[in-house]
């Protein structure tokens, strides 16, 4: 039998039953529960910053409608002006060749 291979399997155990205890014991919980604190306040805050992100993304998105809404406005006038100016001409071209 090789005793080397049943100690070093005793000391895990032995380790391994340490290491329960010593990670159920209270002062072990303390250290959870603060870090589990941590955690949450960190989530917080990161949830903050990203509901800040989005709003500033809605309001750029809503400013980018807006100018773009304001762009094709200002085209469509100047068709209907260029429109206006070429009827005008039309007109003028048409009455000179009537009275002529």
């Amino acid at each position: 039998m090789n005793w080397a291979k049943i100690g070093l399997f005793a000391a895990g155990v032995l380790f391994g039953t340490a290491g329960i205890k010593v990670l159920s014991s209270k002062d072990a919980k303390k250290v959870y529960t603060e870090t589990t604190a941590a955690a949450l306040r960190a989530k917080e805050c990161v949830m903050t910053t990203v509901t800040t992100i989005k709003e500033n993304a809605n309001d750029i998105l809503t400013d980018a409608k807006e100018i773009n809404e304001q762009r094709a406005a200002d085209a469509a006038a100047e068709v209907i002006e260029d429109a206006a100016c070429a009827c005008t001409e039309e007109a003028a071209s048409a009455e000179e060749s009537t009275e002529a």
